[in-house]
């Protein structure tokens, strides 16, 4: 005979509610309680357990509860009722006793066919009071709250806690407000990452069309390309590479790409006097060249343009600051240098010959008409001196060079594009455009080193390969390549590996590529009617590396600081254009405060480490003390999912990975090395000449080097 609703629920009792707060509600368990297995639920399920669910019947349905602790009281004397009827002596007993805290509410509903289930809601509309009755969850109720939530499309994994319930998700959730996957090293980071870019373009796609989806995966390591080349019918994932293989392309991130911040950093440029020449050289070189292919006559022309501009600048600066009466005579020396630059160019110049001479002549009177000379009675020397200089003087000669710069196009410096605009240039023209300005405006002892870097950089074969800007990309081909092109028709994942990327230019390089995806988001979302977005995701392995807290008030931020500041800008404002970051790290304790605060969904693995323990319970969004502290104990491929994807926090066992789509990030086998049952042999030959570029052999110095010429004073 089949019990009735009230005697089922009573068989489901496991205790009463002793005490009650909004965020914590506390069990005294009954004598006939469970003690290891609940048999009375459908299934047979481990209780009482720490984390696991129970309901307590409320107005509208039940308050779900997860156990927090649980402990035993022992107590002097009797606390229990109902001994006294059976005629027996009631002796003190040790009593069981739980924390429950309070989730939400699960409310019996009926789907379409009208078959009865039930709906969970993150929340309590009332709390219990004391003496209410707690039960155990059924299998139906079990899975109801773990499966709630509506969009669940994709499938992650599965909850031990809930009887194997699916857990899936809403991608919309899961990369829309950023996601951070945390945890120690080994314990299934990676393969997580890597599962939820495979689950998710899976469920995306179908047999006959490919997901129109956009993964960037930024990866230091190297190891997440073996988790995707077995499916290039499916995912066509594009690996781009410092040294490419046969399956990859050369990683290239050109140097005009690079905005005034990001050359800031690089160069250690200070802000007084470097920044401010580095940005003017920046925005006439950028001016200047707007196309790589233009003709030599418009390059021969624009030279001259950019020199005059230069100059007219230059002149107004010691015409406004008093220079020329104040430093009459370094004033002088500087006209003097134009003086001969001019008669040089007059050679290359022969169709502006009058208007230079003009300039010549007026530079020349102003000279002639300021010059001294004096002998050193000591050395013997004529040393020449400047009066000052008039402002008439000076005027004329900005006169001249005006009227030839209105036939040349107009001044550069004021009609240039902005300095972050990527127009392509020639890395050698803008270390030489700067070494103009500089000994210009007579500041070349502040920007000898600034240059040296520049040149040093582009001289460097490790990195000339990326930054090359004599390389046949445009702007066009690159977003296509790195970012995807219409309806993700040459595939839905790139991957950058990171791992060869020398460290002087690594976290510059990471920088430029997402703040590129980024503000060309930006820019689809402004010519795209009604403000619609591209959705990407932006896959940051090793993120404490790249997402770094540091210092504020610090002048000159380093490369490292400029590269943070662009994932910074990315969580506060990337949802609003349809990038989404996905961060991996074993370390949250050194990331960056501002982007982990943005993250609005947490899969935890295993972390050990006190502080960052500390560090995720300030930022974790629920009230979760006693399910985060299992997170020192945790096995490999088990996390908590908690946050805005997830309706409330749960227990996942992540899907299976095969063995060919884990990411290569497996333990080093020590032990079957050792003691060869593992074979690893060791070619250092092959080794050294991939190192040094296919040429392991000492380069031939010639003799005649090294030796000194012969000269008068030896």
């Amino acid at each position: 005979m089949n019990p009735s609703p009230l005697e089922y629920t009573e068989s489901l009792r496991v205790g009463s509610v002793e005490y009650v707060s909004p965020d914590q509600i506390r069990v005294t368990l009954d004598l006939e309680a469970p003690d290891s297995i609940a048999l009375n639920t459908g299934n047979p399920r481990p209780f009482p357990r720490i984390n696991s669910y129970l309901l307590i019947p409320s107005d509208d349905g039940y308050l779900v509860g997860q156990v927090e602790w649980l402990t035993t009281e022992y107590s002097s004397f009797p606390k229990r009722r109902g001994m006294q009827d059976f005629g027996l002596v009631d002796l003190p007993y040790p009593m069981r006793k739980m924390s429950l805290s309070p989730l939400g509410t699960l409310r019996r509903t009926r789907n379409l066919q009208g078959v009865e289930c039930y709906s969970f809601k993150r929340g309590a509309d009332c709390f219990p009071s004391v003496g209410d009755s707690v039960l155990l969850p059924t299998q139906k109720q079990l899975r109801s709250i773990v499966e709630s939530g509506e969009n669940r499309r994709v499938k992650i994994g599965t909850s031990p806690l809930a009887g194997n319930a699916e857990v899936l998700v809403d991608p919309d959730r899961l990369f829309g407000r950023h996601l951070a996957v945390l945890g120690n090293t080994g314990s299934g980071k990676s393969c997580s990452v890597a599962g939820l870019i495979r689950w998710s373009l899976e469920a995306a796609g179908t047999n006959d069309r490919l997901p129109n989806a956009r993964f960037i995966v930024l990866d230091p390591n190297g190891e997440y390309y073996k988790a995707f080349e077995k499916d290039n019918s499916m995912l066509k994932p594009r690996l781009f590479q410092v040294k490419p293989t046969s399956e990859g392309d050369l990683l290239q991130v050109p140097l005009w790409f690079w905005n005034s911040a990001e050359w800031s950093s690089f160069t250690q440029a200070t802000g007084k006097t470097q920044r401010p020449l580095l940005r003017r050289a920046l925005r006439e070189v950028r001016s200047g060249r707007t196309n790589v292919m233009e003709e030599d006559e418009e390059e021969r022309k624009l030279r001259l343009r950019r020199y005059i501009s230069s100059n007219i600048i230059s002149l107004r600066t010691a015409l406004f600051n008093g220079s020329i009466k104040n430093e009459e005579t370094k004033f002088g020396y500087r006209l003097l240098a134009v003086l001969r630059d001019l008669q040089e160019k007059l050679k290359e110049y022969a169709d502006y010959t009058d208007q230079i001479q003009e300039i010549i002549d007026k530079i020349k009177n102003a000279l002639r008409e300021t010059r001294n000379q004096f002998k050193d009675s000591q050395s013997g020397k004529t040393v020449t001196f400047f009066r000052a200089f008039t402002e008439m003087q000076v005027k004329e000669i900005l006169i001249s060079m005006s009227e030839l710069l209105d036939n040349l196009g107009g001044i550069i410096y004021l009609e240039g594009p902005s300095e972050d605009v990527p127009l392509p240039f020639l890395g050698t023209d803008f270390a030489d455009h700067l070494h103009i300005l500089a000994e210009e405006e007579s500041v070349s002892q502040f920007v000898d080193f600034l240059i040296m870097r520049i040149r040093s950089m582009l001289a460097d074969t490790r990195i000339s390969t990326i930054i090359n800007d004599e390389a046949n990309i445009t702007l066009e081909s690159w977003l296509s390549e790195y970012i995807g092109d219409n309806q993700a028709s040459n595939g839905c994942l790139t991957i950058i590996d990171l791992s060869l990327v020398p460290s002087e230019i690594i976290h510059v390089v990471t920088a430029v590529i997402a703040r590129m995806v980024f503000e060309a988001l930006q820019r689809y979302r402004k010519l795209h009617a009604q403000h619609k977005v591209l959705p990407t995701v932006l896959v940051m392995e090793e993120a404490h590396t790249f997402i770094k807290r540091y210092k504020e008030d610090v002048e000159n931020q380093d490369a490292a600081t400029v590269c943070c500041q662009v994932f910074e800008r990315i969580a506060r404002e990337g949802r609003k254009f349809g990038l989404g970051l996905l961060l991996s790290s074993q370390r949250p304790s050194e990331l960056s405060p501002t982007v982990l605060s943005q993250c609005n969904t947490f899969l935890l693995h295993r972390i050990s480490n006190d502080r960052d323990q500390d560090l995720v319970k300030r930022f974790v969004p629920d009230n979760l003390r006693g399910l985060l502290r299992e997170l020192p104990s945790l096995p490999s491929q088990n996390a908590i999912l908690l946050g805005w994807a997830s309706e409330l926090p749960v227990l996942v066992r992540m899907n299976d990975l095969p063995d060919h789509q884990r990411p290569q990030s497996d333990d080093p086998d020590f032990w079957n090395v050792w003691t060869g049952k593992v074979s690893r042999d060791v070619d250092w030959k092959l080794i050294a000449e991939d190192w040094q570029g296919g040429n392991s052999e000492k380069p031939e110095v010639d003799s005649n080097v090294l030796e000194p010429e012969d000269s008068d004073d030896s």
